[in-house]
């Protein structure tokens, strides 16, 4: 406010005062110049009320609208107006009409600009949330679901702003719980990484090749050694957990829900599981030493049978005794050769005993086209067929007889 104009109404003597003009000092002077403090005391603090008002919105602004410093800036001593007592604020021209018309304006321009974002802002929040309840494996809230959320926000049956404190109201819950579970969220995060690395054990030990010098092979050797350890703890995890979950329950009256299960039936059925799993271990461990011993009484009673590799050296060792196939081996004779005029090739050449099967069922076929009949052939052909051979020789019976 101008102080000249403010003590020119009470007297104009008391401004530019000199050797030339005396000031007045009478009483009536002096109760204007008392009744003048008052009122600028009173305007003080309609006008300090009405600066925190507005700052209040526009604090409220700017984190609705995540305003970046840049933006912040020119209003950053009207905004300190909002946490400050009527004797703190004391820089110039904060209070005067000129500055709290700006505030207004800057709080108007906000307003429109928020009605436009709204709904980008509430689904922003609910993320948030989502992300946090994620993190606790805790389940959000369904009356703030994403579509009830737009649905709400285009019926305009609610007002956006009122959705935003909802979700707000949510984080900070969700929140408060998080801290709450943390010791057991930890224990469960253990208890999962032992499970992994059971799985992880389990599929090494199918491996054949585990053992092998191959790069790697001892850096797996060490894990599985470790985890071993860790897999014989893990009954001893899931009762602590349990007993743990029991405690929380009991001191907040609610049931201690992770991923909308509670925790307390999961780590049961996991002791059930685990005892199934050993059971039919040892079931299967049972049933294969019972084969083992069928097997060996088997043996006992009709003999063990020669396994394929036993065989195939004996047969390398016999062929390279017998290399051209001649002498009293087991090679195959070769086929005699036969001449042009004679019986069918076929039928004088023995079956091949290699183990081509089709080959063999080919031989066997022409063997089988054209039977040979004996029976119908005369005793007096047989007769004369063979004394007709017999006497073509030179040293036949017959013709000495």
């Amino acid at each position: 406010m101008d102080f000249t104009k403010t003590v020119k109404d009470v007297h104009p003597s008391l401004h530019g005062a000199n050797s030339e003009n005396s000031t007045n000092i009478s009483d009536s002077t002096l109760e204007g110049l008392t009744q003048t403090i008052l009122k600028l005391k009173a305007e003080k603090r309609t006008r300090v009320s009405k600066l925190q008002e507005i700052a209040e919105k526009l604090h409220k602004l700017w984190n609705l609208m995540e305003s970046t410093e840049q933006e912040r800036r020119p209003f950053a001593q009207v905004a300190a107006v909002f946490e400050s007592t009527e004797e703190e604020i004391t820089s110039p021209s904060i209070l005067s009409l000129e500055t709290i018309q700006e505030t207004e304006e800057e709080v108007e321009r906000l307003t429109k600009q928020k009605s436009s974002r709204m709904k980008e802002l509430v689904l922003k929040k609910r993320i948030e949330l989502e992300d946090i309840c994620q993190d606790a494996h805790i389940e959000p809230d369904v009356s703030t679901a994403p579509e009830k959320i737009i649905a709400l926000i285009d019926s305009g049956l609610v007002d956006p702003c009122e959705l935003l404190s909802s979700i707000e109201t949510q984080i900070a819950k969700a929140k408060e719980e998080s801290l709450t579970r943390k010791d057991i969220m930890e224990k469960i995060d253990r208890w999962l990484s032992a499970c992994d690395e059971e799985t992880w054990l389990e599929e090494y030990n199918q491996d054949n090749s585990r053992y092998s010098a191959g790069r790697g092979a001892h850096i797996n050797l060490k894990r599985a050694e470790k985890a071993r350890i860790l897999v014989q703890k893990i009954p001893s995890m899931i009762d602590n957990l349990i007993a743990k979950t029991f405690v929380w329950e009991d001191e907040r009256n609610i049931p201690f829900l992770y991923d909308g299960a509670r925790l307390v039936a999961i780590l049961e059925e996991q002791k059930l599981r685990r005892v199934q799993k050993e059971e039919d271990k040892r079931r299967y461990r049972d049933q294969k030493k019972l084969q083992t011993l069928l097997l060996k009484e088997k043996e006992l009673i009709f003999g063990s049978k020669p396994s394929p590799k036993k065989m195939s050296s004996f047969n390398r060792r016999t062929s390279s005794h017998h290399p051209n196939g001649n002498g009293a081996g087991f090679m195959t004779p070769a086929p005699r050769r036969v001449s042009a005029g004679s019986a069918t090739p076929e039928l004088l050449t023995p079956r091949s005993y290699s183990g081509r099967y089709n080959n063999y069922f080919k031989e066997n076929r022409r063997l089988t086209a054209a039977p040979l009949n004996f029976s119908t052939a005369s005793k007096e052909d047989s007769m004369s067929s063979f004394a007709s051979i017999s006497g073509s020789e030179p040293d036949s019976p017959l013709l000495l007889h």
